[in-house]
């Protein structure tokens, strides 16, 4: 398998070194979304996995033995694909299915292979008890609220700098359409008895408890006051996960600044956040409310499907298969990598960081995405193995932990929704 090509390029020429030698540094990178060349459906379940697989790629069409990796798949888009054959198809199709055979005839296989297993349920909005459970996520971020109360440590700052006249009357105004919109950004977590619970706040209390402050403040003072404000710690028992802060350096120029607890948002939701933020200002400008489409469900419903589905006391469920794989996985794993440092590790955590910024050129970036493709993952398994091996040559030994945020959507409702996946 390995001597089969994964691409044939046609080229007027081939390019030389000096000496008169194939220059292979020279060779261009394999255009794949340039030519599908796999067959055509031969069902209509293939034609409508061809139709998802495209669809997700961003692709015109897709054959049915073309591979989703090569056609720029990565493990984000992979999730997507999969939770849409699960909408679309009502099947199950497995994240280790998909990279074991990244095709429409493979995923077709895994369909017929799971018979009536079925999908999964899907996340829908459903009646509510008087007590809501947390998420297995927010109980996570609630403990450590509760075991570090002055800890900014999950505080999630977005910061923007506004050129031209802003109007805070109509920024307010969308900030509070927001949270209307979004429960997990009026949702306040109580624990009487020391048992947590979500409580979502009617809108009107949600606005009323809204933090928005509009100040002035001179050029040279805009970075210090930032520092102070994405420093301020939240309590979650009563107050909003949510506050905000224009600062006005001058009539053309000013800085926002939202600042959200974990608990209630997580990287997917940046992009939900600032796009239904920008329409509902625009909206409110024009002297409107703005004109959203309904959201078919809110983080209550999911935090409520996700406990129905793991029930702990289910005995042999899923929750006991999970934790089993882990415990089994992480045995033996050191608690602390033992790195060549310049610095000796702190007795307490400062939870500061740095980044460190460099980049890869093109040369480099092309070879490591076919080395990708000819080993049948993504790139950024290349790039967690590489920094992997770094690490253990640095010390660390050949038990490596590494942490690696997920995006946690695998169901296209919850697409878009602040929450925390």
């Amino acid at each position: 398998e390995h001597m089969v090509p994964s691409a044939v390029v046609v080229l007027d020429e081939l390019p030389l070194t000096a000496n008169g030698k194939l220059d292979k540094r020279a060779l261009p990178a394999p255009d794949y979304t340039a030519s599908v060349s796999g067959g055509q459906p031969r069902n209509p379940r293939e034609e409508i996995l061809c139709g998802l697989f495209a669809e997700v790629l961003g692709l015109e069409r897709v054959g049915i033995d073309d591979s989703f990796f090569d056609l720029g798949g990565h493990s984000l888009l992979a999730t997507r694909l999969v939770s849409r054959i699960r909408s679309v198809l009502g099947a199950e199709v497995s994240l280790r299915e998909l990279f074991a055979a990244p095709t429409v005839v493979g995923a077709a296989a895994a369909i017929d292979a799971a018979g009536e297993r079925g999908a999964r349920p899907r996340v829908l909005p459903v009646s509510r008890p008087d007590l809501l459970p947390l998420s297995f996520a927010q109980r996570r971020l609630w403990f450590l609220n509760r075991l570090e109360s002055a800890s900014t440590s999950y505080n999630v700052p977005l910061v923007l700098r506004l050129r031209g006249e802003v109007d805070a009357g109509a920024l307010g105004a969308a900030l509070g359409d927001l949270v209307d919109r979004h429960e997990s950004l009026r949702t306040v977590f109580p624990s009487p008895g020391g048992e947590p619970h979500q409580r979502v706040l009617g809108k009107p209390e949600a606005r009323a408890l809204l933090r928005f402050a509009v100040t002035p403040c001179a050029r040279d003072q805009v970075r210090g006051t930032v520092d102070t404000l994405v420093g301020r710690v939240f309590d979650l028992a009563e107050a909003l996960p949510v506050r905000a802060d224009l600062l006005r350096v001058s009539d053309e120029e000013a800085v926002l600044v939202v600042l959200l607890h974990h608990i209630a948002t997580d990287g997917w939701s940046e992009a939900v956040l600032l796009r239904d933020l920008t329409e509902a200002y625009s909206a409110r400008r024009a002297g409107s409310a703005p004109g959203w489409v309904p959201l078919r469900v809110q983080y209550a419903d999911y935090a409520l499907w996700q406990n129905a589905l793991l029930d702990e006391a289910e005995p042999g469920g899923p929750v006991a298969d999970q934790l089993d794989f882990w415990e089994r996985s992480l045995a033996g794993a050191p608690e602390v990598l033992e790195l060549q440092t310049d610095r000796p590790r702190p007795a307490v955590a400062s939870n500061r960081g740095e980044h460190l910024a460099f980049s890869l050129d093109a040369d480099l970036h092309g070879r490591l995405a076919e080395l990708a493709r000819a080993r049948g993952c993504t790139l950024f398994m290349v790039l967690q193995a590489a920094l992997a091996v770094v690490l253990a040559r640095s010390g660390g030994g050949v038990d490596v932990p590494i942490g690696t945020p997920v995006a946690g959507r695998d169901d296209e409702a919850l697409d878009s929704l602040v929450g925390f996946f």
